[in-house]
């Protein structure tokens, strides 16, 4: 395959000179699988898709029965985290099983080295075809994939463009997540079925600006959600708290985010309205301006009661994009049931990082706290993994890769970072790590989140934020979940801080962050 750059308003085609990628270094490690009874591999990747919403996770938020049916006929990560709390790089992380600062994808909206491997290669010199459907995110078609449909940059709910493999833009029309389900279909009716596939359906939903398909407008109108009891968190003793850009009440929008009063006739690349066909128009306008935008205009709300409001409606959006999502998992269910396929296929549903519902006044990612940290993954592979099966080890990203080349039989190449969780998945007792690591770079845009690297163990997460203010914090997972009291400097914890700041030490030199490891040695 060709790697392509994907710019706002171009695409180019790259040679293949000098993009060959070398297959020297790979281990022999024990195959899993045998060539006749390889399993195809379908990986449903969303985007802000957080485990807080999801019933399989015990959400109450919303039903998500498709997901749970999933993670019911197999297994469910609890504990499943990102080594960079961010859209692109969490994906970057996917196709090469390494942490950012390797792979060179640090922050969004970059251009994606297409010159290194990428685990999806090692499929394909096993017999695998391959391919990516939908968001993709990444600046540039990365190689190992025989087929590549993929939206640029984050594509449009309605009516979106889609980049192929050989760089052409063609633009789909329909709701993004119905194209992405039937693109996906189309690939699959198509694909030599006399190979095994790997297959990345790739979707948009549930990333901002959240504009629901047609059929879901509404579906939460009826539904008062709870407020997070952190809502009103006043970020006492947490300086990179308080410092942020991302609350409900001062960074989200009413009229791009919750579209009270949205400019339906605005020209422009990036106003998703005016793709709209005049039969798409007309519902969504009726709905957000002569009943939502009307509401709100009526109640001239100010103050708590305001930022309320505000919560209520990025909620409603939110989870009526993630019912077309569940819905649309559903048909791709329903087509391996059909066609046969379900029996040997494995199947994942996994989203690129966790997202923030309220919970300290916030929305969007980024931090090393929970909530953005941790991320849903569920994965199916009848015969092999359990139904019901519970994985309440950390598992992070890097490890994704891995797994997916080890339940295919495909050697693991020796630079990838992360290891196989197929024996946890498997029920097997094997020595497994005792702590997570995590490094964030992006700053100050577009939410002043200041950048900083941690460590997430069982119980406690250790973080140094640097930049323009340079600290530590500490939590007790076990006697604060919600990450409300920095420890870090109290009396008493000088012992674990220690043992903290050792094995952080040891993850920075396991995973080669010499940028890490110079910061730490400046203020240790």
């Amino acid at each position: 395959m060709t790697g392509t750059c994907i710019g706002s308003s171009l695409i180019s085609l790259l040679t293949l000179a000098g993009l060959l990628i070398t297959t020297a270094g790979c281990s022999s490690k024990k195959q899993e699988a045998s060539a006749p009874d390889r399993p195809n591999v379908i990986f449903i990747f969303s985007d802000d898709h957080t485990h807080q919403t999801i019933s399989a996770y015990g959400s109450t938020l919303a039903k998500t029965p498709n997901i749970d049916r999933i993670a019911n006929e197999g297994a469910i990560l609890h504990a499943n985290v990102v080594t960079n709390s961010i859209c692109g790089p969490s994906r970057a992380t996917l196709l090469t099983g390494k942490y950012s600062h390797l792979n060179g994808y640090k922050l969004n909206e970059k251009v994606f080295d297409v010159n290194q491997p990428v685990f999806t290669e090692e499929l394909q010199k096993n017999g695998y075809q391959t391919a990516w459907i939908g968001k993709m995110h990444l600046g540039a078609l990365p190689h190992g994939f025989d087929y590549l449909n993929v939206l640029p940059g984050h594509g449009h709910y309605y009516n979106s463009d889609f980049v192929n493999s050989k760089g052409d833009t063609v633009r789909q029309p329909g709701y993004v997540t119905n194209v992405i389900t039937k693109l996906s279909l189309d690939w699959l009716n198509q694909r030599d079925a006399a190979k095994p596939f790997f297959l990345v359906v790739g979707h948009k939903a549930t990333h901002r600006e959240w504009l629901p398909d047609l059929p879901d407008l509404g579906a939460y109108d009826n539904v008062t959600f709870p407020l997070p009891p952190t809502f009103y968190d006043d970020y006492k003793g947490r300086i990179a708290a308080h410092d942020q850009d991302m609350t409900i009440d001062k960074t989200m929008r009413l009229k791009e985010d919750l579209k009270v009063h949205a400019d339906y006739d605005k020209k422009g690349p990036f106003n998703g309205y005016s793709r709209f066909t005049p039969e798409q128009k007309k519902p969504f306008y009726d709905y957000y301006e002569n009943k939502v935008s009307k509401e709100f205009d009526a109640k001239k709300l100010t103050g708590k009661a305001l930022v309320e409001w505000k919560y209520q409606r990025y909620l409603k959006d939110y989870l009526s994009v993630a019912n077309s999502l569940d819905r649309n998992i559903g048909e791709l269910l329903d087509y391996l049931d059909k066609t046969g396929l379900a029996k040997n296929t494995v199947i994942v549903y996994a989203s690129d990082q966790g997202f923030y519902m309220g919970e300290h006044g916030w929305f969007d990612k980024r931090f090393i706290y929970e909530e953005s940290l941790k991320t849903p993954f569920v994965i199916r592979y009848p015969g092999v993994i359990k139904p019901h099966t519970q994985i309440n080890k950390l598992v992070s990203n890097i490890d994704w890769a891995p797994t997916i080349l080890n339940l295919t039989g495909t050697a693991i190449p020796k630079d990838v970072q992360g290891e196989s969780f197929l024996p946890l998945l498997k029920g097997e007792k094997v020595p497994w790590r005792k702590e997570a690591y995590y490094h964030y770079y992006e700053f100050p845009q577009p939410h002043h989140v200041y950048p900083h690297f941690g460590l997430r163990t069982e119980q406690y997460t250790l973080v140094r934020f640097y930049g323009p203010k340079d600290f530590w914090e500490l939590y007790d997972l076990k006697k604060d979940p919600h990450q409300l009291q920095n420890l870090y400097g109290q009396k008493g914890y000088e012992a674990i801080t220690n043992d903290l700041k050792m094995r952080l030490r040891q993850q920075m030199e396991k995973y080669k962050d010499d940028e890490a490891l110079k910061l730490l040695a400046s203020k240790p």
